[in-house]
């Protein structure tokens, strides 16, 4: 028996537990385990969950997640109840199981599952450092990511990002990182970045095989490098300078 505690609070305490266990007990199984002993089928009323209603199935899979939780918050408050009784047993009930002093009688009052003193409690405990799967992620895609070498102007995780981000995001404008944008074309990551090309005159600019024959592509990118008069017309015969216009 535990040396620091009368006979008596002790099977106040016993009885407390045994109360409490039969009660969880009784709990779970009035309400087949939250819920969890009836078939998905019977909970949602169809006879197949590949229907047409998305929303009802997304409530019913919430309802039993949250079921679930609260079926292992009771099977954790079960063994610590055993565990305690087993301690009453043992003579070891009312000490701490990590520094071997005696609990005082208040905590126990409160929580009489307790096994460690205030000092000692795991769950007290504030968590040191940060989950490793954020040194993996930054920069975003971590190692993938190559923005930081000089020498790198190959694909890497941040073009994927890029073409992946192309083809839309839950994001509107309104949310975007960058200030002044009107429209979902210019929400990407470095949206005004050329996309197949560095230079402006290389998406214009085209030879044959072997390096002869040069030729010029007319489009946008070429309209817009004379605009900006980054290039010289009278390099070309001047109707054709003009058919840009």
């Amino acid at each position: 028996m535990t040396l620091h505690m009368t006979d008596g609070k002790l099977q106040s305490l016993r009885r407390r537990l045994i109360r409490d266990k039969q009660e969880i007990e009784r709990k779970i199984r009035d309400n087949s385990h939250f819920g969890l002993e009836n078939s998905y089928r019977e909970e949602t009323g169809e006879l197949s969950s590949n229907d047409n209603h998305p929303a009802d199935a997304g409530t019913e899979m919430f309802e039993r997640g949250k079921d679930i939780a609260l079926l292992e918050n009771e099977a954790f408050r079960l063994d610590r109840i055993d565990a305690a009784l087993r301690r009453m047993e043992t003579g070891e009930y009312g000490r701490c199981a990590a520094c071997g002093r005696f609990i005082p009688d208040e905590r126990l009052e409160a929580m009489p599952t307790a096994i460690f003193c205030v000092d000692h409690e795991p769950r007290q405990q504030e968590k040191e450092g940060r989950p490793v799967e954020e040194d993996f992620l930054h920069p975003p895609f971590g190692r993938t990511s190559m923005d930081d070498q000089p020498d790198q102007n190959g694909f890497d995780g941040e073009d994927a990002w890029q073409i992946v981000e192309s083809w839309g995001s839950s994001n509107s404008p309104a949310m975007a990182e960058g200030n002044n944008i009107d429209d979902y074309d210019s929400m990407a990551i470095e949206s005004d970045e050329n996309d197949g090309f560095v230079e402006p005159l290389e998406s214009f600019l085209s030879t044959d095989i072997t390096g002869h024959d040069v030729s010029i592509v007319r489009n946008r990118a070429y309209k817009r490098y004379l605009a900006d008069q980054e290039g010289d017309p009278l390099l070309e015969p001047d109707e054709l300078a003009d058919d840009w216009r």
